[in-house]
């Protein structure tokens, strides 16, 4: 649809001036919170409607700047179809300019505008040469100014040319998808998701599939930018009111979908463009959607990977995931998903072959002698000897919150598998173990904390269980996770009984 919705992003450095140039093209202040008003920053993502000169109307996401918040920027970005990076004329291009493009190439995202601001404060010649070495496919290259308002017309027509060039998903058919990136609740209405609508089209009525997990939920109304609609479309942004769902129990990196369109995976195998330092068995941070997951990287040769993950994500064939490294925090890459259902495997021609074929977009060969054998039946389970359960214990007991890896575990795999069914063993995240009693009394702590504090950083907790932050991340993952709590956009946790006033 060649004027569908479109959903628009910003992207760009801290204090570069995205938000004051969204109030300037919108009328609307994005910065809601009361945090972000006083601080001067973006913290969390916000939302406007933009009426381009033509008349046609975006949906407009502005995200953070600030290199904390790289994360929650990458959530707003999953959805968007154009952007609009902003560059400061007295600043140039900066660190989070350059990871920021470094996302939208991860995601595909190649039609957009760059915005010079604050050029009424300084030359824009050196910031508009250097964006156009940064990004050289940007339709547009702008100087403005969103306090005297010179240029800012400019940009929004600008912004009017990039988005006639790309097609609205709008449409294009296929299942309902929408990727949650806030739920609250409203009086009189009850639960209400927000997201961008990735595929297919929502109505009131609609049955859909709450996920993770084998939850439901009835569609019982539907807002475009504050109007309701009968339908809603791929492409825009949509608040849903939900029946059947408690807002508590729903939030950022869940997925509202049609019924039997996406199933949890672990497992990924992808077509990645990622720098050249990527190590075979690094572990990483994997975007995808308004959800992210630690995990492992296989390089299977040729810009193939598998990507082994730590908690499911939702995906499909043909998203797109960027792929950011731990420590320190950067973006590597990211890429194209081409087997959303993959099993674990190396590199053996029959699979890299078929892997190869859908990445070209070329009929996959037949699976005659290249199809995939069927796992191996396994012999029924011997119970371990008692001796070996009290010693594994009695490991799992002393090492505390100093977590056991399945490495050191290797010699003990069937003394384990009886203690996790007996409750006595947890796996806490990805590779991690404990004894059961040490992760309740650490959980119940945790919750302590929360309940007296409101909400806790990491930090924060590591410090109340005198842990070391790798166990104290692992096990804060395993409680989000469980749905004991909730990480905010600024990595503090919360209760998943209470949420944040704003």
């Amino acid at each position: 649809m060649a004027d569908g919705p479109l959903t628009l992003g910003t992207a760009g450095h801290i204090d570069h001036g995205k938000t004051a140039l969204v109030a300037a093209l919108t009328g609307v202040d994005t910065d809601r919170l009361p945090e972000e008003r006083t601080r001067g920053i973006s913290i969390a993502l916000g939302y406007a409607p933009l009426t381009l000169p033509s008349g046609r109307r975006l949906s407009l996401v502005d995200v953070p700047g600030h290199e904390k918040f790289v994360r929650t920027m990458v959530a707003g970005a999953t959805g968007i179809d154009v952007y609009l990076m902003v560059v400061a004329a007295d600043d140039g291009v900066m660190p989070q300019t350059v990871e920021h493009a470094a996302v939208l190439r991860a995601l595909g995202v190649d039609v957009g505008v760059v915005a010079i601001t604050k050029a009424d404060v300084a030359d824009p010649a050196r910031a508009v040469a250097e964006a156009r070495e940064l990004l050289p496919d940007a339709a547009d290259v702008v100087a403005c100014s969103a306090v005297s308002g010179a240029g800012v017309a400019d940009v929004a027509a600008a912004l009017d040319r990039a988005a006639a060039r790309v097609p609205s998903r709008a449409g294009a058919g296929g299942d309902a998808v929408l990727h949650v990136d806030r739920s609250f609740t409203v009086n009189g209405i009850g639960t209400v998701v927000t997201g961008t609508l990735w595929s297919g089209a929502l109505r009131a009525g609609d049955g859909m599939a709450l996920l993770p997990g084998d939850r439901t939920a009835r569609v019982r109304g539907l807002e475009v930018h504050d109007q309701p609609v009968a339908v809603a479309q791929a492409g825009q942004r949509v608040a849903v009111s939900l029946a059947g769902v408690r807002a508590r129990d729903v939030g950022r990196g869940d997925v509202l979908a049609a019924p039997g369109a996406l199933t949890e995976s672990v497992v990924l195998d992808c077509a990645l463009a990622l720098r050249d330092d990527v190590r075979h068995g690094e572990r990483v941070q994997v975007h995808h959607g308004t959800r992210d997951s630690a995990g492992r990287m296989a390089d299977l040769g040729d810009g193939l990977w598998q990507l082994r993950l730590e908690r499911p994500v939702l995906a499909a064939d043909g998203d797109r995931v960027v792929v950011r490294r731990l420590s320190p925090p950067d973006t590597l890459g990211g890429g194209i998903v081409l087997d959303a259902a993959a099993r674990k495997h190396g590199r053996r021609a029959e699979v890299l072959e078929r892997l190869a074929a859908r990445r070209a977009g070329r009929p996959e060969p037949e699976a005659t002698h290249g199809a995939e054998p069927e796992p191996e039946a396994r012999p029924a389970a011997v119970a371990p000897p008692p001796h070996d359960l009290d010693r594994l214990e009695a490991r799992l007991r002393d090492a505390g919150l100093a977590f056991l890896s399945e490495p050191q575990l290797s010699a003990d795999r069937d003394a384990l598998r009886a203690l996790r069914e007996d409750g006595r063993a947890v796996r806490v995240s990805g590779l991690l173990y404990a004894h059961g009693e040490v992760v309740a009394a650490a959980t119940t702590k945790i919750i302590g904390l929360l309940e007296a504090s409101g909400s806790a950083s990491l930090a924060e907790v590591r410090d109340a269980l005198k842990a070391s932050r790798k166990p104290t991340q692992a096990l804060l993952e395993h409680l989000d996770s469980a749905r004991v709590t909730r990480r905010l956009p600024d990595d503090r946790r919360v209760l998943r009984s209470s949420r944040p006033t704003s």
